[in-house]
């Protein structure tokens, strides 16, 4: 049986602002105020699960633990096929250059892996989002979310972030990088996490 979340101040474990925004948003129907990590002053906790579940535990845990409010956080990236399932967890990291994160050296790095690999397209991949919603009392639920799709070459559109440009989603001709981001909020990988979650803790 699922834990049902009955506060009505919900700690997001995350700096990124439009991940909150867009946490904000999903929630505002049930009366929730959503706070995030930065304005509570949270460090970010090392990352060192091998699996998207370990990581969004990490997160959510710390930020619960630090604070005593109920805390949300999700761990997400993009399984490429062809490259066993890389870049996964590691899927940030791969953007890592000298000068900060670029996703278009990532998504580059990706394409010639694929190449090197003699894998022929198309070249199935999903993107992963794993939500983990943890009580100051070391509870939690965990709601894994996909979106099925494929790898494309060579990039296209500019909305979005990180993979998006090279991802084409199942039934669909364009990329997330083309797709009007509140249509990709609805299909996407965290959507699927996100209803799993509400259907969980917010149900009757």
């Amino acid at each position: 049986m699922t834990r049902k979340f009955e506060g009505d101040r919900l700690l997001v474990a995350t700096h990124n602002q439009g991940k909150l925004e867009e946490i904000a948003d999903l929630l505002k129907p049930f009366g929730v105020t959503v706070v995030g990590a930065k304005e509570m002053h949270l460090p970010e906790p090392v990352e060192d699960g091998t699996t998207f579940v370990q990581n969004a535990r990490i997160k959510a845990h710390a930020a619960a633990k630090a604070t005593g409010l109920p805390a949300l956080s999700d761990d997400s990236g993009i399984e490429i096929d062809a490259l066993d399932k890389a870049p996964g967890v590691y899927t940030a990291d791969w953007a890592e250059t000298e000068t900060g994160r670029d996703f278009g050296v990532a998504m580059e790095k990706s394409y010639r892996r694929i190449q090197e690999s003699g894998t022929p397209a198309p070249w199935t991949a999903r993107f992963c989002c794993t939500l983990v919603l943890a009580w100051p009392d070391g509870h939690d639920e965990v709601f894994p979310g996909v979106m099925e799709g494929q790898v494309v070459w060579p990039m296209r559109g500019d909305q979005g972030h990180g993979y998006d440009p090279i991802f084409q989603p199942v039934g669909y001709e364009i990329t997330f990088g083309e797709m009007d981001r509140w249509e990709k909020n609805k299909i996407s990988h965290r959507a699927d996490a996100f209803r799993k979650f509400v259907a969980g803790c917010f149900g009757d």
